[in-house]
């Protein structure tokens, strides 16, 4: 599959014919979905070749075309390192260098899924009647044109143009850490679609097909130190190359167009009914715990989850948070313990090899809060439930975005940067800063704002005094 030295990766073999488009080929899809798309198609055939779209850089593209769009998967953990070279992609487009491209592929017969990891802001939700944000620019745009600019505009146009064709629609597959994720989607596409065409609308509502998915795995950024690993170890330089821990989880929810899929069941992939239990589980004890690792660690002085897991007060506060406030919360999937769970995080948190920066975490906490901490926190205090912890993510949050209000501190990653930054910026004081933030970020709404924002100004006083905080005991 390579050549030898420093000349990079070359492919030896004919590519797969393209069965799948996937936007947004960041690591994370490239470390997981991509590998068992590959496995699947060596344990039972069948032409699924992925097609990459980058909506936003043309980064990795770069990257990729100099390797004939092989790329190196690295698997670290405390037992060394294992490389694989990775080859189901077999192209890779920049979308706003030629958008049309993109459309063609999409609306290719042989294009059977289109799946996509665009982040939780790449959706661009509206936060009051509608699940689409209509005076979003690009989705405004996208409206008016038939060369899209977002996610949702690229697969709402390459469908309308398979209907008007009269083809076959592919199946969504979001592979983004969001409650109900085709669902969400299937929302997105079905009130963009009905501002084209009514008779498209209905198309989409009972010819498409958007089924859940719940992914796990840690995959760290990709550094320059990563790079000359994976060089030290399989001997040829590969700028785009992905690290990945050992564990992997992947839960679909078995609803395909025509029920044409990678045979993904074979190389380990859960296909059932019902995702939802997997998600939230996923959802609040993983993604829970690490935006909680992020806002805390961050604050502690820390760089990346493994260092910051192995401080005492913060495993213990973690701990507390998966036993006291979000155990309860949870519809656990079938021959699942959460102990046994919980048990295996800690282990995963902990793994040495993986570089996992709280910087990477903590972006974008506009939109993860809302499902990882909100949620359980709007159960827990309708339910007469522990939520003193899940308060103290908030709060940690909060201090976060006001620590890099300061010209000295790094910027603040987040589609609300701007408004969040002023907000803390002209807070006189501690209850003017949550009241500000909170009138800004999504999904504060249904909380009981002004019990919550006493709570929180009195936990963040604390947070000056941050093991104390951290230390709470279970009857919080």
């Amino acid at each position: 599959m390579t050549l030898e030295g420093q000349s990079g990766l070359r492919r030896l073999h004919p590519s797969p014919k393209t069965g799948i488009v996937h936007l947004g080929l960041g690591a994370f899809f490239r470390a997981h979905g991509a590998i068992y798309i590959k496995e699947a198609m060596e344990q039972s055939g069948g032409d699924w070749g992925v097609v990459g779209v980058s909506l936003r850089s043309s980064d990795i593209r770069n990257k990729l075309v100099r390797n004939d769009c092989l790329y190196t998967a690295l698997e670290l953990s405390d037992q060394g390192i294992k490389s694989q070279v990775v080859d189901v992609v077999t192209s890779v487009l920049f979308a706003p260098e030629d958008p049309s491209a993109v459309l063609k592929v999409m609306t290719d017969e042989t294009t059977r899924i289109v799946s996509l990891t665009i982040t939780e802001k790449g959706y661009c939700r509206g936060s009051r009647d509608t699940t689409l944000d209509f005076e979003h620019p690009d989705i405004k745009h996208d409206l008016q044109s038939l060369v899209p600019k977002s996610g949702p505009g690229f697969l709402v146009r390459a469908l309308e143009m398979r209907w008007r064709r009269g083809l076959r629609p592919f199946t969504v597959l979001s592979l983004d850490n969001l409650s109900s994720n085709g669902l969400l989607t299937q929302q997105i596409i079905s009130e963009f679609a009905s501002r084209i065409d009514l008779n498209f609308a209905n198309w989409v509502k009972t010819e498409c097909k958007f089924p859940c998915s719940m992914v796990d795995r840690i995959v760290p950024a990709t550094s320059d130190a990563l790079r000359k690993r994976a060089c030290e170890s399989s001997g040829h330089y590969d700028e785009a190359v992905v690290a990945h821990e050992p564990f992997r989880q992947w839960v679909i929810e078995d609803d395909f167009v025509d029920n044409c899929r990678p045979d993904l069941g074979a190389v380990g992939v859960k296909l059932v009914y019902d995702v939802a239990p997997f998600e939230q589980m996923k959802l609040r004890m993983l993604n829970g715990a690490h935006s909680a690792i992020a806002y805390l660690g961050s604050l502690a002085g820390f760089e990346t989850v493994a260092e910051a897991i192995c401080d005492e007060g913060i495993a213990l506060f973690v701990e507390g948070l998966w036993r006291e406030d979000l155990a309860l919360s949870l519809d656990v999937p079938p021959e699942t313990s959460l102990e046994d769970y919980a048990a295996q995080l800690l282990t995963r948190f902990r793994n040495p090899e993986i570089y996992h920066l709280l910087e990477q975490i903590a972006m974008d906490g506009s939109q993860k809060l809302p499902q990882r901490i909100l949620g359980p926190l709007d159960e827990n205090l309708s339910a007469g439930r522990p939520y003193k912890r899940l308060l103290v993510v908030v709060a940690a949050w909060l201090r976060y975005i006001e620590s890099r209000s300061k010209s000295e501190q790094p910027e603040l990653n987040d589609p609300y940067k701007q408004k969040l930054i002023h907000a803390a910026k002209i807070a006189p004081n501690d209850a003017a800063l949550v009241e500000n933030i909170l009138k800004i970020a999504p999904g504060y709404g249904k909380l009981p704002s002004r019990r919550i924002t006493c709570e929180l100004v009195a936990i963040m006083v604390q947070l000056g005094n941050f093991r104390d905080t951290v230390r709470l005991e279970g009857d919080c």
